[in-house]
């Protein structure tokens, strides 16, 4: 009898000791692996076209409060994750100026078949652009420039003769191309953005925040050709049948950097835009360290004849990344 239920006693320890392996294994399991496989489960499921900005990230070190910023709105984003790292008022909405010209190049450079073929600026889209004072790169009525000449001069001096020149050749006319913009504004989750037209001419019905033009510019920087265009500081074409030297332009934002620098890395590039209503702009790019950073400004006084206030919010910023 105390032989049967010695047997008994034992057999019921080993039942015990083996439950508990299979609930530390269940523990485990919870615990090491279900995160992983739901990590896996998040990164395919996402978009990788349409980057939208993560939450602001607290623990981040940037030593300067948004408050100190001469821009109204702001948000500074590390490219690489598109996580936020600062933000004022950055859901406010805004007059983009010129960074309109961004959504301009992208979507003429993802409509363009042959980034060399000519196109005619014709003399009835220079009339208007004189008379509302829009700046321009320097092509003539009549003039025939290659496609990725018209996309430098959208970039780098702020164009607008090039950007009517490429909507009217890829979709017969500016409001044609405009629709594009707006569809292509709606898929990539811009939410607050609507365009009237491609230069960035103010139009109380053209507006968009500095969030969603991060969300543009994280995404267009994914196209070879827009980051080569958005990062050069001067670019020549070749002979025209207007210019036999060729034109050379430089980028708004270089001219106006001067010999200013950020201390741990540089500027790469960007797009300047002002207008009295939407004051002064600013996308950028920079590599601070070892990461790559974009931050959008929007609404900073002055003109561009005065203190280039976006531009020195630009440095403060990037200077305080991990101070």
């Amino acid at each position: 009898m105390r032989e049967k239920a010695r047997k008994k006693k034992t057999g019921i320890c080993t039942f015990t000791t083996f439950l508990t392996v299979l609930v530390m294994a269940a523990v485990v399991y919870r615990f090491m692996i279900i995160p992983e496989n739901n990590q896996n489960s998040e990164k395919e499921s996402g978009d990788s076209s349409t980057p939208a900005p993560r939450s602001v990230e607290h623990d981040f070190n940037i030593s300067i409060s948004p408050d100190k910023l001469n821009s109204s709105n702001a948000i500074l984003i590390r490219l690489k994750d598109n996580t936020v790292l600062m933000q004022k008022n950055s859901e406010e909405k805004i007059y983009p100026a010129s960074l309109t010209k961004m959504m301009t190049a992208i979507v003429a450079i993802e409509n363009l078949h042959d980034l060399n073929e000519k196109i005619k600026l014709t003399e009835s889209m220079f009339k208007r652009l004189y008379e509302a004072n829009a700046s321009m790169a320097g092509f003539q009525p009549g003039e025939q420039a290659r496609a990725i000449d018209l996309l430098y001069g959208v970039m780098l001096p702020s164009g607008a003769e090039c950007c009517i020149a490429l909507a009217d050749h890829i979709a017969g006319s500016e409001q044609n191309f405009v629709k594009l913009m707006n569809q292509k504004a709606k898929a990539l989750g811009m939410k607050n953005t609507h365009f009237e037209n491609t230069t960035g001419l103010h139009n109380k019905n053209h507006y968009t925040t500095v969030k969603d033009m991060a969300v543009l510019l994280s995404y267009a920087l994914q196209n070879d050709t827009f980051r080569e265009t958005f990062t050069t500081f001067r670019h020549s074409t070749p002979p025209t049948n207007k210019h036999p030297g060729g034109i050379t332009y430089y980028s708004t934002l270089y001219e106006r950097l001067g010999n200013q620098s950020i201390i741990d890395g540089q500027i790469l590039g960007g797009k300047t835009g002002y207008t009295d209503e939407a004051g002064l702009c600013l996308a950028s790019l920079a590599k601070v360290g070892k990461q790559e950073y974009i931050l959008i400004t929007a609404g900073a006084e002055g003109d561009n004849k005065s203190e280039q206030y976006n531009i020195i919010d630009a440095i403060k910023v990037y200077n305080s990344i991990g101070k």
